[in-house]
């Protein structure tokens, strides 16, 4: 299976794990390159350069195939020498790529490209991948609204925005949101993307480092089971429907500054909630796809379903063509 993108990564299939905070370790991004996509390691979840660069070893032990390092960034940090110092660690480790996301990539790119590394941006809107492009970055993610963790404001769904990007650049575009499944990743490589991006699938893994609590969450989870919070504070998330997101919207409504927010929001109380597996104890990103995730299997076997179901996908579109 070849597409620009697997091309340009050295991957079988087109399929990326997205970086997801407190459960994109070396162990589950490990899986998913030994299955054929690129497994992705959250730089974020390593606070010291020498703990950073010990993951990064250790994933190197899991797994000879190319992988990914995330670095999200918010959009008012400054590129400066913990930056710096991460992406010199991935160019010493031989990592072939880096996704970067939260702010724009101008000054991350040369430094990336330096380090010999290949340049992946998410965005959440095609005028921003425009803009990364013009950044000289490799290839973008664009995910749409339906996508866990943070979306766009602008409320475009995945169809839309991959199409839009696809038609609107020359280097490669990875979609993602909502997408959780083979056919998902057939309509994808329809519209024009050259890969995509899938988070919440990769929850529903025996890999995945959160609890069977969790996972069972998301077997019974339906299309209206996620909401959107954090609007009042321009840093909005989808996340699961559980008892902390709706104490979030409460004080939302109630006008809580950022810091009233922290102790129900916190990544750390999010990571002891995966830790305990009492789901409604934390924030729990997920995306709207969730409603289509009907069982917990070992990431090697999700990769092959994913790779069968779109194979039929593709396999019926070319029957209805032969028709018509």
């Amino acid at each position: 299976m070849k597409t620009r993108i697997t091309e340009m990564l050295g991957i079988t299939y087109p399929i990326i794990q997205g970086g997801m905070q407190y459960v994109s370790y070396p162990e589950l991004a490990a899986a998913v390159s030994n299955a054929g996509g690129l497994g992705t390691i959250n730089a974020t979840l390593y606070k010291r350069g020498e703990d950073f660069k010990q993951a990064i070893r250790q994933m190197k032990s899991l797994t000879d195939q190319p992988f990914c390092v995330n670095m999200s960034l918010l959009p008012d940090v400054k590129v400066g020498d913990e930056i710096r110092y991460y992406i010199h660690i991935c160019g010493m480790e031989g990592v072939k790529v880096i996704e970067t996301a939260g702010t724009k990539p101008d000054k991350l790119t040369t430094l990336i490209h330096d380090a010999g590394i290949l340049h992946i941006h998410k965005v959440p809107a095609t005028r921003y991948a425009v803009s990364a492009e013009k950044c000289g970055v490799d290839a973008v993610t664009v995910v749409g609204y339906e996508c866990g963790g943070h979306p766009g404001m602008d409320g475009t769904g995945a169809m839309v925005l991959a199409n839009e990007a696809a038609r609107s650049l020359s280097i490669p575009v990875i979609a993602g949101g909502g997408i959780v499944d083979g056919r998902g990743i057939a309509a994808a490589l329809a519209l024009g993307a050259e890969a995509v991006i899938m988070g919440t699938r990769f929850l529903a893994s025996t890999e995945a480092p959160i609890s069977d609590n969790h996972k069972k969450w998301l077997l019974e989870a339906t299309e209206r089971s996620t909401v959107l919070i954090q609007k009042s504070i321009h840093n909005m998330m989808r996340a699961a429907d559980n008892q902390a997101a709706r104490e979030c919207l409460r004080l939302e409504e109630e006008g809580a500054t950022l810091k009233e927010l922290m102790p129900v929001i916190s990544g750390e109380r999010g990571r002891e909630a995966y830790a305990s597996g009492w789901v409604d104890s934390g924030i729990f990103p997920v995306g709207i796809g969730c409603s289509l995730i009907k069982e917990i299997k070992p990431v090697k076997e999700i990769m092959k379903e994913l790779v069968q179901e779109m194979e039929k996908a593709v396999r019926r579109l070319r029957e209805i063509s032969n028709i018509i």
